[in-house]
């Protein structure tokens, strides 16, 4: 059964991967980008049997897909940015197929600086890009091959989507709180998962301990400067590569925002803003 760590883009999830990949998947809790491998995406090109040529016969899949390549009696936890919302009548996973999910969500504010800094956009254009209630990831396409289509939704839909869930368990987590109170939330996160997966395991403190410690930001940012990160991008400006790992949260929308953004935002997504306390 599968246990989603569901996100709109550019809102920690990687960064909360990390950590589960250093506590389920290492020896000591030491993080290594290896680890994180463990830990796939979903849709993906790898876990599709078929090619759809379309993102409808894409989306028809998604359900036959994840009860091939993820078995129930397994514990799999997966990545993924899809929204909840049916594509063109096709659910994207059901009970059947799924224990429950950890959402992430982040202050739009500032998950539209990351945005801007990741896809190399203008504000208005990430702007439009959270507000489309078409969006959607489609990073790679080989021979019209739509086995990766990732239907996003507007950001705000997105969240919905996955706030009035009724049919799994799903645990909802600011990324904000990571910064506030670390231990706190990685501890919240590892019951929530040996709840779900009906395992009665003490937390082992010392593993604990290393991968908060391992995945700090700074420690993620300089592994990815030495070693390089399979989910970084180029620009499609000067065609250099971005740094995935960017400011993290020095990310302040505060001191990077215009006043004429900042008020676009907050109207587009003011009540989420409200609701959320942002």
């Amino acid at each position: 059964m599968i246990i989603w760590i569901a996100s709109y883009p550019k809102s920690g999830n990687t960064y909360l991967r990390s950590f589960l990949a250093s506590y389920y998947y290492s020896n000591d809790g030491k993080f290594s980008f290896d680890h994180l491998l463990k830990i796939h995406q979903f849709p993906n090109l790898k876990f599709s049997k078929f090619k759809p040529s379309t993102k409808e016969e894409a989306s028809k899949n998604w359900i036959f897909n994840q009860n091939l390549f993820f078995k129930k009696e397994d514990l799999n936890i997966v990545k993924t940015h899809n929204c909840l919302l049916p594509y063109k009548g096709n659910q994207f996973t059901t009970n059947n197929e799924t224990l429950g999910a950890i959402y992430i969500i982040r202050d739009p504010r500032n998950v539209i600086t990351s945005i801007t800094n990741h896809y190399s956009v203008d504000y208005q254009k990430a702007l439009e890009y959270m507000s489309d209630e078409n969006s959607s990831l489609l990073e790679t396409s080989f021979e019209l091959d739509h086995s990766n289509f990732t239907f996003l939704n507007s950001w705000s839909n997105h969240y919905k989507s996955w706030k009035n869930n009724s049919n799994f368990r799903v645990l909802f987590i600011k990324y904000e709180d990571f910064e506030k109170k670390k231990e706190e939330m990685f501890e919240k996160i590892i019951i929530f998962i040996n709840d779900l997966s009906k395992k009665k395991l003490k937390i082992n403190e010392n593993k604990f301990l290393n991968s908060i410690k391992s995945t700090n930001f700074a420690n993620l940012k300089n592994k990815e400067l030495n070693e390089g990160f399979e989910e970084s991008v180029s620009s499609n400006i000067t065609g250099k590569k971005i740094n995935f790992f960017n400011l993290g949260f020095n990310n302040r929308w505060q001191k990077i925002l215009t006043s004429d953004i900042k008020n676009k935002v907050e109207n587009k997504f003011s009540k989420e803003i409200k609701e959320l306390r942002y």
